[in-house]
């Protein structure tokens, strides 16, 4: 039998079910009543699952009472030798190490707010980091605690040699004794809890300040979405949530996807997460068959690189049956090749950001195949609207700036109170994306507002042309930016990758394109470029590094 949304909604959030809602205050927001308070909770949770692996990373495997053990351990010696106290900001610097999630847990537990700092940041990035944080006590890897050790900040060191001063993560913990508990603090879904620095496109990156409710409410957001396609699929929801999932992730976990999407969400299921040092398809196909993973958390470039390897034939996959991605635009044609290449599994499309704390939008089973270019449906604690540029809400269709509200919404910027006050409005975030929704619901992301190209007075929405570009198959990556233009304010250009052993040229690529989009949308100005373009860790293009690197803008 075929349900409909609102009667999947209905039987997942009833009275006594896990997704059973209620409100907080008189606000008008919803949360998930049975999602863990705070960290420790969560963490105290994660427990349960004993001896089953958490956290693999190569030959490594852990599991999650090692992880516990490790967390508590290092959460009081926090406390004890360091001083850390409730609301103190604990910096995790390193790259996708087992000991980046118990360096998170520990600070987390012991009160303190976690500041993961991106791995890819130069020595005076970071320092900026430290410093607009207020850190107090640095975890970093060997090579991040090189580019740390200037700071003055005390500094815990893995996996590497610990620069003068520093000591060892081995030292500091000791002996990690099995009757080990968590320090004692006081804590409330409002405190704060983590400060994610955003990408910083323009200006200095602003950290985003999530609340201990933010962080609970995550893995039920995420475990919502996959319940709710599988019902809306006509599956068995018991049978669904009972299989154990593990994850490939392929992105960082100083990002929110990596963080949220993931890592939290393992915790509370009790699955698995497979770690990777860094992104790469032919070690990914074989983590896959060694693992037996069931789910890969990406961007739509990872799952589009994975299919696109030589060795993809050569390995079995057979346990993969979930395809998840967001942080990007999906093209269609994403969907067509997963469906010609990996059939019977279930690709997923997902919308969130740093202020809201990964996931808020979701699109999977059979709403995805009904509409690949939306992100989906707001999960059932977040509310959406669009708005024109006076914050007016906009008729069903229209396009304007979308707007969020949720238990996911973080608290604002920190130290930053006017950013904040422009972002977060009456309990909305304004998202900065420009997007439009449909008479069921459904969100469809149009483009972000400061890459939209205005070509005399016509709004060209970038996505939309570079989807269309995806469908050209010698196309395997492609961005589009406004080149200036002394008439018409601007025109509209594309940076393009081929696929391997692929051949076009800007001729073939703009009469490809007639028919298929506007004449005005088509690309005056096409580059072609070797190898990728420019991303941040997310999988978002870096559309600033591209117009400053061909048009010296």
């Amino acid at each position: 039998m075929t349900l409909t949304h609102a009667e999947v909604e209905a039987q997942l959030t009833g009275p006594g079910q896990l997704f059973e809602l209620e409100e907080i205050g008189d606000t008008g927001i919803r949360t998930w009543k049975h999602a863990p308070g705070h960290f420790r909770a969560l963490l105290e949770m994660s427990r349960f699952h004993g001896e089953k692996v958490f956290l693999v990373y190569e030959d490594e495997h852990i599991t999650f009472e090692e992880h516990f053990r490790r967390a508590a351990t290092l959460a009081r010696r926090l406390v004890e030798d360091y001083g850390v106290a409730k609301g103190d900001r604990v910096v995790v610097a390193m790259r996708n190490y087992p000991e980046w999630v118990v360096a998170f847990s520990a600070a987390l537990a012991a009160g303190a707010v976690a500041v993961p700092l991106n791995a890819w940041w130069t020595e005076q990035e970071l320092a900026y980091g430290v410093t607009d944080s207020g850190a107090k006590v640095l975890i970093a890897d060997g090579e991040r605690a090189a580019r740390l050790a200037s700071t003055g900040v005390p500094l815990i060191v893995t996996r590497g040699e610990p620069p003068a001063g520093a000591r060892s993560l081995d030292e500091v913990l000791g002996e990690v004794r099995a009757d080990v508990t968590l320090p004692e603090v006081e804590l409330a879904p409002e405190d704060p809890a983590t400060i994610f620095y955003t990408s910083g496109t323009t200006g200095r990156p602003k950290g985003a300040l999530g609340s201990h409710r933010n962080v609970g409410q995550s893995p039920m957001t995420v475990a919502y979405g996959l319940l709710r396609a599988v019902a809306l699929a006509g599956r068995d929801i018991a049978e669904a949530a009972g299989v154990r999932r593990v994850t490939l992730l392929t992105v960082p976990l100083f990002h929110v996807t990596g963080c949220f999407s993931a890592l939290t969400t393992t915790m509370f299921t009790g699955g698995g997460l497979v770690l990777m040092y860094k992104w790469d398809p032919g070690q990914a196909l074989r983590l896959i068959e060694r693992e037996k993973v069931t789910t890969m958390i990406g961007v739509p470039t990872n799952a589009w690189q994975l299919m696109s390897h030589p060795a993809f034939a050569d390995h079995d996959l057979s346990s993969l049956t979930t395809l998840g991605y967001g942080g990007a635009p999906a093209p269609p044609r994403l969907l067509e090749r997963i469906n010609e290449t990996l059939p019977n599994r279930a690709p997923s499309n997902g919308y969130g950001m740093t202020e809201t704390t990964a996931l808020a939008i979701g699109n999977g089973g059979p709403d995805y195949d009904a509409r690949p270019d939306s992100i989906g449906l707001p999960s059932a604690v977040v509310d959406v609207r669009v708005v024109d540029p006076e914050g007016k809400e906009l008729p069903v269709g229209e396009v304007g700036e979308l707007c969020v509200r949720g238990p996911n919404v973080i608290l604002g910027y920190w130290n930053r109170p006017e950013e904040t006050a422009q972002t977060f409005v009456n309990g909305w975030l304004h998202t900065g994306d420009l997007a439009r929704i449909d008479d069921e619901g459904f969100v469809y992301i149009v483009d972000r507002a400061k890459d939209m190209v205005i070509r005399g007075g016509e709004n060209v929405y970038c996505a939309e042309v570079e989807a269309a570009l995806f469908e050209h198959p010698a196309v395997d990556d492609a961005a589009v930016i406004g080149v200036p233009h002394d008439e018409l304010g601007e025109e509209v250009g594309a940076v393009v990758c081929l696929a391997p052993g692929s051949a076009v040229t800007a001729g073939e690529l703009r009469e490809f394109l007639s028919g298929r989009i506007a004449k005005f949308k088509i690309p005056v100005h096409v580059w072609f470029r070797e190898g990728e373009l420019p991303r941040n860790p997310g999988g978002k293009i870096l559309k600033t590094h591209l117009r400053r690197e061909i048009l010296g803008t």
